[in-house]
């Protein structure tokens, strides 16, 4: 895109996010196949801001890693023998392996430390040490400072039992922008939750936002998942919260006639209600074992929240038009030792995967609309697509605000 039409799509950008909710409007469609826009918000997002990178489970004990992209370079969470948790590139620093290759290594595992498969050079694991060379065979007749020598650390937080990294030094905390969001999902306890599995998609032919405003909103129950989640979770129902920022809110009740027929949240629990198919998650109050919450945290996160389990979506973007979406389904820790649990997570991923596969008709759907390049849509958001509008506010700020004047 010439420098000239970059900066016509920020002044459109800026524009559309100043509008009230009731005039909001989708965004231009070169928002979602331009090269250089892609390249901004991997600068001033992805490269910039707070990401979702697991969640402690994942890494529950001293030595366990979780290898990750979610920054868009190769990346290992590990937690020392101290139980702190670091995040760490995988690019060796001789000359530069991959030292947790996905071709030999699983996703997850345990390690005293990390070595590269290529000349196995080696590195510690253990507190202000982790990343630090440890061990470089035959480089003893070249002169280089093996001190010095170390992998790059990315800053951790974590939040709510997930996994939060940053490749900015100055970027503002996260745990103070969710305060209420926090307190609104205290409830379902995420931090001692455990994971029951995760499942991906990748290559998704859609940028990565399409995927994001597709599971930021209910609207679509009523099309996409008339035959699913409808009957049970009724798009038409859903209060979605008045909050601004960085973070939304979201909630749909289950539909009384599903309630009716299945009786009492526990017995659906037990009866294998849609959206109920597992151990109620201890200490939930009457509204949230009555229905579902959505929430999310930009840019890429968010989570439907049941009675039994919490699933989390992470969209990570592979180029303007192509994502991956990566989901991790938790519940309750007991759920793990029951004699049922296989058949849970066998009933649990296929109902996942049948409610992905109609969202990624509606996903890649959407991005051959894009890719015909087509005028302004003319329509308008529903009150249900309230996070739109505010993704929109949120991407104006990250990437708008970071710019010269949009004057070219």
């Amino acid at each position: 895109m010439p420098h000239r039409e970059l900066y016509s799509l920020l002044d459109e950008l800026t524009r559309i996010a100043a509008l009230p909710l009731e005039r909001g409007e989708t965004l231009p469609a070169r928002a979602y196949t331009s090269e250089d826009f892609y390249r901004l918000e991997r600068e001033h997002i992805f490269r910039a801001d707070w990401l979702c990178a697991g969640h402690v489970d994942q890494v529950a004990r001293p030595g366990d890693y979780l290898r990750t992209d979610v920054l868009g370079e190769p990346l290992v969470i590990t937690r020392d023998e101290d139980g702190d948790l670091h995040a760490l590139s995988r690019v060796c620093r001789h000359r530069f392996m991959d030292v947790l290759p996905p071709e030999t290594t699983p996703e997850q595992g345990s390690l005293k430390r990390l070595t590269c498969p290529y000349h196995t050079w080696t590195y510690r694991l253990n507190g202000e040490y982790a990343g630090q060379l440890a061990g470089a065979p035959l480089m003893g007749k070249v002169d280089f400072d093996r001190a010095a020598c170390r992998l790059p650390r990315y800053r951790l937080e974590v939040w709510n039992g997930l996994i939060m990294i940053c490749a900015d030094p100055e970027a503002p905390a996260l745990g103070p922008q969710l305060d209420e969001l926090t307190a609104k999902l205290a409830p379902y306890r995420l931090a001692d939750l455990v994971v029951a599995y995760t499942a991906g998609w990748e290559d998704i032919p859609a940028n990565w936002k399409v995927g994001l405003e597709n599971g930021s909103e209910n609207y679509h129950h009523m099309g996409s998942h008339a035959a699913t989640l409808e009957p049970v979770l009724p798009g038409r129902d859903t209060v979605v919260d008045e909050c601004d920022g960085r973070w939304f809110t979201m909630y749909t009740p289950f539909a009384a006639d599903a309630v009716a027929e299945m009786g009492t949240t526990e017995e659906a629990a037990e009866e294998g209600a849609p959206g109920v198919i597992g151990t109620l998650i201890p200490g939930l109050g009457e509204r949230e074992l009555s229905g579902m919450t959505i929430a999310g945290v930009f840019p890429h996160l968010a989570m439907a929240l049941l009675p039994d389990s919490v699933t989390f979506l992470r969209q990570i973007p592979t180029g303007p038009g192509t994502h991956d979406a990566h989901f991790t389904v938790l519940v309750p820790a007991e759920v793990r030792d029951k004699p049922g649990f296989d058949a849970y997570v066998d009933a649990a991923r296929q109902q996942l995967e049948t409610i992905q596969s109609e969202d990624l008709v509606a996903i890649r759907g959407v991005q051959r609309g894009l890719a015909t390049d087509p005028g302004p849509s003319g329509g308008r958001f529903s009150h249900l697509e309230r996070p739109l509008w505010q993704f929109q506010r949120y991407l104006a700020d990250r990437i708008v605000e970071h710019m010269p004047s949009a004057t070219p």
